[in-house]
């Protein structure tokens, strides 16, 4: 439930903590009640933002109706068409207070990569990144490829795209997982049906002032040639950069910039957003695990199958949430399987009531 006066306090009291002598004497405590502060404060401007346009559709209302108004007149379309978007944002308020992760409100960092299949598999790479950009778009974050590698034949092997927006990581952590494509290849002279496998991952980009230490004796670097889509060269010289962490083995790459030190900076980032949600996810329960756990990417670790043929079907094995607009998903139209994940109750605790409160 919300009580948005309640809400208020909070912030009050953080804000009085903050003015407090010797605040930042304490860093990461200091971060923390920042980060808290900031989260309540979107959930108070988005609960008083609906609140004043609630009210303004109930005065409309009860003026329409004093004023004896036909409900096929134009200020009653109108009314209604204002009760709809009423109802969808108040959808969205709720699928907000799902999102109490520590880094739900950070951008995204999502990469897609092809598993079995070959060429077929990197056609659905390329299918399912385009899904994200959409999906992105309809959102309105902003997107940017950050690393992009071309299949042999076709589509991409992999592609890690940063998302940038509000509560862009929150959202798009329900996409974690190997999801599965079954078609009639195009890509097979005989027609024949094939099903095909990709991973995609998704971590947060952590803010600065989370530390996270490596070594360089545990970093390897390697530079290369930056390619875009088709093999082009984006620069003649070696200004992409990779980096692995030969602990962990986690990998991280960019070649966006022109600027090597650039796409170092870039890959260091993402390599120490990596490093930090495998952390986290190995404080959670085993059931919880996912980085670096996900298996082999084919049978049995989906998380969604995409049917083209013989019907046309996209479901969420997590939720059981199905469609048969399988056109609308790859436009970017997933928003109702991010929400039914979040409604069941992802790995994180979550409020499951709301309440608009006078």
């Amino acid at each position: 439930m919300f009580d948005v006066d309640g809400k208020r306090k909070e912030i009050a009291a953080f804000e009085e903590k903050m003015a407090a002598e010797g605040f930042w004497n304490d860093q990461k405590a200091a971060q923390e009640i920042i980060s808290e502060s900031n989260k309540l404060k979107r959930v108070v401007n988005g609960l008083t933002e609906f609140k004043a346009k609630f009210e303004d559709s109930k005065a409309m209302e009860e003026l329409l109706e004093e004023e004896g108004v036909d409900e096929n007149s134009e200020e009653a379309v109108e009314l209604q068409q204002s009760a709809e978007l009423l109802k969808v944002a108040l959808d969205e308020l709720e699928i907000q207070s799902y999102l109490k992760g520590p880094h739900d409100h950070c951008n995204a960092i999502l990469s897609v990569n092809a598993g079995a299949g070959g060429t077929e598999s990197c056609d659905w790479a390329e299918m399912l990144f385009r899904m994200y950009t959409r999906w992105a778009e309809r959102r309105e974050f902003k997107t940017e490829i950050i690393d992009i590698l071309p299949g042999e034949e076709a589509g991409l092997s992999k592609v890690t795209l940063r998302i940038e927006g509000t509560n862009a990581y929150g959202y798009a952590n329900a996409e974690r997982g190997v999801h599965r494509l079954v078609r009639i290849s195009p890509f097979d002279s005989n027609a024949r049906r094939h099903t095909s496998f990709c991973a995609v991952d998704v971590v947060a980009e952590i803010e600065d002032d989370i530390e996270i230490e490596i070594e360089d004796k545990d970093l390897r670097e390697d530079t290369y040639r930056a390619s875009g889509k088709g093999g082009q060269h984006v620069n003649k010289t070696d200004s992409a950069v990779r980096l692995t962490h030969s602990p962990t083995g986690i990998v991280a790459a960019c070649q966006t910039e022109r600027s090597q030190h650039k796409n170092r900076a870039t890959a260091m980032k993402m390599l120490k957003a990596r490093i930090y949600e495998k952390r986290e996810d190995e404080k959670r329960s085993e059931l919880e695990k996912v980085y670096g756990e996900k298996g082999e990417i084919g049978w049995g670790n989906q998380i969604r199958s995409y049917v083209f043929q013989p019907y046309q079907m996209v479901k969420d094995l997590r939720t059981g949430v199905d469609t048969g607009n399988v056109q609308g998903v790859m436009d970017g139209d997933i928003d109702k399987f991010i929400n039914a994940w979040l409604r069941a109750g992802s790995p994180r605790q979550r409020n499951k009531d709301i309440q608009i409160e006078d």
